[in-house]
């Protein structure tokens, strides 16, 4: 139902996937749940990450999976990433080795770099946090732990490579002076945020797009939530989208997503929320609806990531090159 996308190294990938980051509300008991009721949905495309706090146990649900027969290992579409505190020699090997085991997993689809900067801060903490180790972008230091990604993917721990977190400037730091591109790039990506400069940029280089935040992350930690942001699924084009078309406004987000050639990864704990959503990848959106949620484009980055800036930055916008 949901189709699939080729990557320029071959590997096909899924329209739609399944997040698997419960930000500060979901317990990894309750994210293995919805994971196990994705699959048995129809989700084939599983996004996660060691950061996340619960590989070890989606790698139960996923070996159930396989076990009982629902679906193989070839049939799915596993993505890791590593995190910023292990970027250092040796580190992401190390990271990754991890996950496998944590997944009981042999490869992953595609493994990512999570953040490009070895920044980071202490799980749930508040958005007033701040790191003295912290320190800027350094296309240097991002070729190094590039270049061990590349030696995972030359031993066949992972079938692909993607960035995440990227800006324009960052990519052509770093592009032309590696060996393996990524297939992928993850970004925030929804109708309030549409990223279109980044988005076409990747398009013209073959980097597929894996879109997160896709509905607007109504359950984001605290810490990313500020009195400017809006909420996509109230914006007046996609309600009125979604009463024409008797959708949720959930399901006009995602279509607009699918749509647009992005892969979205939304993460619900509901069952029947988790049903829908996959239906909306099936949807495609007119060239008339497309042009009314252009116009909902409202600049408005949910994840800021204010607590990975370094001694003397004065605004999250230096992280993302404004």
């Amino acid at each position: 139902m949901m189709g699939k996308i080729t990557l320029k190294n071959g590997e096909p990938l899924p329209k739609i996937g399944f997040g698997t980051f419960g930000s500060d509300h979901y317990s990894p008991a309750r994210v293995a749940k919805a994971a196990a009721c994705a699959i048995e949905s129809g989700y084939r495309l599983f996004d996660c990450a060691q950061v996340y706090g619960n590989e070890d146990v989606i790698g139960e649900v996923f070996a159930d999976a396989f076990r009982r027969g629902i679906v193989s290992r070839e049939e799915i579409f596993v993505t890791g990433k590593v995190w910023n505190d292990m970027h250092g020699a040796g580190k992401p090997a190390e990271a990754l080795e991890q996950t496998l085991s944590d997944l009981r997993l042999d490869y992953v689809d595609a493994y990512f770099v999570h953040w490009p900067f070895p920044n980071y801060h202490a799980p749930g903490c508040d958005g007033d946090s701040r790191n003295p180790d912290s320190v800027p972008f350094d296309p240097e230091a991002y070729i190094r732990v590039w270049n061990e990604m590349e030696s995972l993917y030359d031993a066949k721990y992972t079938r692909s490579l993607g960035m995440s977190n990227m800006t324009i400037a960052k990519l052509e730091s770093v592009l032309k002076r590696i060996r393996i591109q990524p297939a992928m790039i993850e970004m925030e990506l929804h109708p309030s945020f549409q990223q279109r400069e980044l988005f076409d940029y990747c398009a013209d280089k073959g980097i597929k797009v894996i879109g997160f935040c896709p509905l607007g992350s109504p359950n984001r930690p605290e810490r990313d939530v500020a009195p400017e942001d809006v909420s996509d699924m109230e914006l007046d084009e996609v309600r009125e989208i979604a009463r024409l078309r008797n959708f949720h406004p959930a399901q006009v987000c995602l279509a607009w997503a699918v749509s647009r050639g992005a892969i979205p990864i939304p993460f619900s704990g509901n069952e029947k929320n988790i049903i829908t959503n996959l239906r909306a990848a099936a949807e495609k959106l007119t060239d008339e609806e497309m042009a009314i949620l252009d116009s909902a484009e409202r600049n408005c980055r949910l994840v800021k990531g204010q607590v990975f800036l370094w001694p003397g930055a004065k605004s999250w916008k230096e992280l993302w090159d404004e």
